[in-house]
Parts: structure tokens; sequence; C-alpha cells
């Protein structure tokens, strides 16, 4: 920018920026007024997009309208473009963040939880035991709390049968099978065995 358009410029920048920038603020407050809940982070992310706009809307300002009106179209412009661009952000990270729990309807009703991997084994853990035979007694209380069809079904997968085998012989669905495995492996179930 060359020193007399600058020159030109300078009572708009002494009475923008005069007072700890109070007049360029009070028009972003205007324009964000009809946004709510904005945190003070926001409002000063606002306040420094607002002097990045002021500088571009210095070096294109022609003279052929208002400084104050040009000002104004081009902070609401960018604002409300930041606005929409944040509000992009957030529903792209609602569309990624999936619950454990949903269901895929395709696949028999199976959340995602039943395809994760564990690090416990609860299976390994029933089978082993200890010398002295407390470990038997834990294992006995775990078996207990136990349903039938669960028992059924963890006699089976240590006998070395397949989820889906144990699936087919039990007739029971592939979410039926999944709740019992969840409740199997559930910490107020297994918490029994340490």
């Amino acid at each position: 920018m060359d020193k007399g358009k600058l020159a030109a410029l300078q009572p708009y920048i002494n009475a923008y920026y005069a007072d700890n920038a109070r007049k360029l603020h009070k028009v972003v407050d205007k324009i964000l007024f009809k946004f709510g809940g904005l945190s003070n982070k926001d409002m000063d992310d606002f306040y420094s997009l607002a002097n990045e706009v002021f500088v571009q809307a210095m070096r294109r300002y022609d003279h052929t309208q208002s400084f104050d009106g040009f000002l104004y179209s081009c902070l609401s412009n960018k604002i409300m473009t930041e606005i929409t661009r944040r509000n992009r952000e957030k529903r792209r990270a609602d569309r990624l963040s999936i619950s454990l729990d949903s269901v895929n309807q395709e696949e028999e009703e199976c959340s995602l939880l039943d395809f994760i991997a564990s690090d416990f084994d609860t299976f390994e853990e029933a089978a082993k035991t200890q010398e002295n035979g407390q470990y038997q007694d834990k294992v006995q209380l775990y078996i207990s709390k136990l349903s039938n069809l669960q028992v059924t079904i963890l006699n089976l997968l240590i006998d070395g049968y397949k989820p889906n085998e144990v699936r087919g012989l039990l007739e029971i669905s592939q979410r039926e099978y999944a709740d019992n495995m969840q409740t199997m492996r559930s910490y107020e179930n297994i918490k029994i065995l340490f």
C-alpha cells in the first residue's frame, strides 16, 4: 500500500483502533449479536479475524463508498464464512463420532462393540486354575452369576466351538449372542476373577 493511500486511511485507523480497538470490537459485536453460545475465546478469535479483515479492507478500499459500510460488509462476510466453517467442522466431527453401541442394520443388528478385540480373554481366565484352589472358587462364583444360556455359551467356547457354531447350536441370533457375550465380559461379572 502506498504512503498516500495509507495517509488517507489514517483517520479510519485512528478511529477504529482508539481505546484498545473499541470501535472495531463494537462492529464485530454487532455482527455476532445474532449468534448465541460464543465463549470469550470465540470472541477473541473473531476480534483477531477482524484485525486481518481491517487490513484487507484498507488495501481494497477504493473510496467509491463509505469506509464504514465497506468494512462492515467485509467483516460480515468473513465472520459468516468463519462461522460456517466452524459449523462444518462440528458436523464433520459428529459424523466421525460413532457410538460403540450403535447397530448395523445390514448385519443382523451387530454393534461395533461386538467386533472390537479385547485384551482380556474371559474364557482363558475361566479355564485357568491355581494350585491352591482359591482361583477355582472365583471361577465358580463367576459362573454362578451367569444365566444358563451364558454358561452354555461359555462351555461351548471353552470346548473350542467358534461363535457362529455356538449361535447355530443354540439357535440364537447374532445380536442375542453379542448381548450375552457383553454381559459375560462386563466388569461387574469379571471383577470376581481378580
